[in-house]
C-alpha cells in the first residue's frame, strides 16, 4: 500500500494523466571508476560545469552507495536487486559474478517501463548478461572493448557488430557514447514525441587505460605537480565548505596497494610507476612528473565526460524535455588502485594519455579521488562504495542546490523510477513474488530525512559490509575480522569500535549472515543444473 501511495503521489506531483506523454523522461548517466570527490560540486578541482549546474538546480546525495565493482553495480541499477540475488556477483555453488546469468524472472528496467509507454535507449558500457535489445532497449550502442578509448575493436549498434575503429578516425569513447545518446533523442523527438523515454548513458571514462584527447590533457598538465597529499588536503577543505563527506579526512594507508598483484606489469611500466601511495616528498623528480601526468589524464577524462554530458543536456533542452526529465548522475564504484597492462600493451616512450600507453592512476591518486574516505574500488570500505549522486528534475523536485543525507544504494534506482513513471514489476518465481530490496528515493526528493529500509548489504571478492542506520560493520577479505564504525560521527572509518562494542558487532554480523543466506538461496533456487558448480573440497 505504501508503494502505491508513493507512486500516485509522485505522478500527481508532475500533473500526470493517463497519457504516456505526461510521464517524466528518465536519463541515467553512469561514470566508470570515478571517485567520490572528483566532480567540482563534490569538492574536486576538475572542471565539471555541467554536473555542477545539475547539482545547483537539483539535489546532491551525500551517502549514496554502489556495489564496489562495475558489473554488479550495473546489474543492480537495471534490476533493482543485489547482484548476488540475480547471480551477477559471486555466490557459492552456482555460476555467478561477471559470467553469471540472471534468472528468467530478473528483468531489466526497460521491460518494466515498456507497458506504460516508454521507449528505452542504451549508449556505452553494457557489462550485463544478454544483449540490450533482447532486454527491452529499443536502440543500443554497446562499447564492449574496455581497453581502448580511441580505437575499440569490439562494439555493436543494435546488437550488431561494428568494424574496429582505425587510429585516424578521430574516435573517442565519451564522445561516441554521447553521439549515440543524442542521435536516439533526436529520433525520439522526430518520431515518438508523444512517448516518454529512458536513456541509459554509461561512459567508460575515467576507467583505465588513462587515455584522453591531448587538448583536454593540456588543461591539467601542471595541476597535480603538488602531489596527492597536498591536493587531497585541498579537496578536504572544499568538502568541509560544501558540508560533504563527514567529520574527518581518513589517513592515507601507505601499506595498501592495488587489490591484485601484477608484477610483470610493473616491470613494463618502469621505475616511475608506484604500487603504494608513498610520501610525495620521497619521490624523485621523474616519478613526480610521471605521476602528475597520469592524474592530468584522469582529470581530462572526467572533464571530457562532463562536456559530453552537456551535449546530451543541450539536446534535452532543444527538445523542450529537460524540465520533465528525471536525471541521475553517479559512478559504478570508487576510483581504482588497480595497476595492470592490457589491450595493446604499453609503450614507455609514448606520451602519457595516448592510445600507445596503458596506465592507471594507482593507489596514490585513487586515495585522493575517493577523499575523504578509505580504500578503493573492490573494497567495501567507504572509499570503494561511496558515489556522488546528483538528481535533477525541475518539474518534480522543488529544492534547488540542496543536500540529501539519507543513505541509499543503487538498488533504489529502479523503485524510484517505477514510482515516478507508474511502471510495474512483474517478477514471479513459481507463482510467488520475488521481493526486491530497494526503496524509492521519492520521499527524499521532498525532504531531507532518513528512508525506512532494511540494512544495506555488501559482498565482493570476500570484502563484506553491512550498514544499519548509522552503524556499519566492514571486513577487508573473507578471513579478516569485522570492524565497527559509527558513521554519524566517523564516516571516514578512522575509529574501529569493534573491541568496545562486541555485542553490536555480533548483532550486525548475524544480520549480514541472514541476508547472505537469503540472497544465496534466491540465486540458487531456479538455477539450471548446468549453472551449478561442485563445492570445493
Amino acid at each position: 500500500m505504501n508503494r502505491l501511495i508513493l507512486s500516485l503521489a509522485a505522478l500527481a506531483a508532475v500533473g500526470s494523466t493517463a497519457r504516456a506523454a505526461d510521464r517524466p523522461n528518465v536519463v541515467v548517466f553512469l561514470a566508470d571508476d570515478m571517485g567520490f570527490s572528483d566532480a567540482g560540486c563534490y569538492g574536486g578541482e576538475i572542471a565539471t560545469p555541467n554536473l555542477d549546474a545539475l547539482a545547483k538546480n537539483g539535489l546532491r546525495f551525500t551517502q549514496f552507495y554502489n556495489t564496489a565493482r562495475c558489473w554488479p553495480t550495473r546489474a543492480s541499477v537495471l534490476t533493482g536487486y543485489y547482484a548476488q540475488q540475480v547471480r551477477r556477483d559471486t555466490v557459492p555453488s552456482v555460476r555467478s559474478g561477471g559470467q553469471g546469468v540472471r534468472p528468467s524472472w530478473a528483468r531489466l528496467l526497460p521491460e518494466m517501463l515498456r507497458p506504460v509507454g516508454y521507449r528505452s535507449y542504451h549508449s556505452g558500457k553494457w557489462h550485463v548478461d544478454g544483449k540490450p535489445l533482447e532486454n527491452g532497449f529499443d536502440h543500443s550502442y554497446s562499447l564492449d572493448d574496455h581497453d581502448r578509448h580511441f580505437t575499440p575493436r569490439r562494439h555493436t549498434e543494435d546488437d550488431k557488430p561494428l568494424p574496429a575503429v582505425e587510429p585516424k578516425a578521430g574516435y573517442y569513447s565519451s564522445t561516441a557514447i554521447a553521439d549515440h545518446a543524442v542521435k536516439c533523442l533526436k529520433e525520439h523527438a522526430d518520431k515518438y514525441a508523444d512517448k516518454p523515454f529512458f536513456s541509459f548513458v554509461a561512459f567508460t571514462a575515467p576507467h583505465f587505460p588513462l587515455q584522453a584527447p591531448p587538448e583536454d590533457v593540456a588543461r591539467y598538465r601542471k595541476t597535480y605537480l603538488a602531489g596527492w597529499e597536498s591536493l587531497r588536503d585541498d579537496r578536504w577543505k572544499r568538502l568541509q565548505e560544501l558540508k560533504l563527506g563527514g567529520a574527518a579526512l581518513a589517513p592515507i594507508e601507505r601499506d595498501v596497494g592495488p587489490p591484485y598483484s601484477f608484477p610483470e606489469a610493473l616491470k613494463k611500466l618502469g621505475p616511475n610507476e608506484l604500487n603504494r601511495p608513498l610520501p610525495w616528498k620521497d619521490l624523485s623528480a621523474e616519478q613526480q612528473k610521471f605521476q602528475a601526468d597520469k592524474m592530468a589524464v584522469h582529470a581530462a577524462m572526467v572533464d571530457r565526460m562532463d562536456r559530453e554530458i552537456g551535449r546530451v543536456l543541450d539536446q534535452l533542452k532543444a527538445m523542450g524535455a529537460l524540465d520533465n526529465t528525471l536525471v541521475f548522475f553517479l559512478s559504478d564504484n570508487g576510483a581504482s588502485a588497480e595497476i595492470m597492462v592490457r589491450g595493446d600493451g604499453h609503450d614507455p616512450h609514448a606520451e602519457c594519455g595516448t592510445g600507445a600507453t596503458f596506465l592507471s592512476i594507482g593507489p596514490g591518486w585513487s586515495g585522493m579521488c575517493n577523499a575523504p574516505f578509505r580504500r578503493h574500488k573492490t573494497w567495501v570500505h567507504e572509499g570503494g562504495i561511496s558515489t556522488p549522486l546528483i538528481v535533477h528534475w525541475p518539474k518534480g523536485i522543488a529544492a534547488r542546490g540542496a543536500l540529501r543525507h539519507a543513505a541509499g544504494h543503487v538498488i533504489d534506482l529502479v523503485p524510484t523510477i517505477l514510482d515516478v513513471s507508474g511502471g510495474k514489476r512483474f517478477e514471479k518465481w513459481e507463482g510467488k513474488d520475488v521481493p526486491p530490496p530497494g526503496k524509492s528515493l521519492v520521499p527524499a526528493f521532498a525532504k531531507d530525512a532518513p528512508l525506512a529500509r532494511d540494512p544495506i548489504w555488501w559482498l565482493h571478492e570476500g570484502n563484506r559490509a553491512l550498514r544499519a542506520g548509522d552503524w556499519k560493520i566492514v571486513a577487508a577479505g573473507k578471513d579478516s575480522p569485522w570492524e565497527l564504525y559509527d558513521l554519524s560521527s566517523d564516516r571516514s572509518e578512522t575509529k574501529n569500535l569493534a573491541a568496545d562494542r562486541p555485542e553490536k558487532v555480533r548483532e550486525l554480523a548475524a544480520i549480514w549472515t541472514k541476508q547472505f543466506e537469503e540472497y544465496s538461496a534466491l540465486a540458487l533456487r531456479d538455477a539450471p543444473p548446468e549453472q551449478k558448480t561442485k563445492p570445493k573440497k
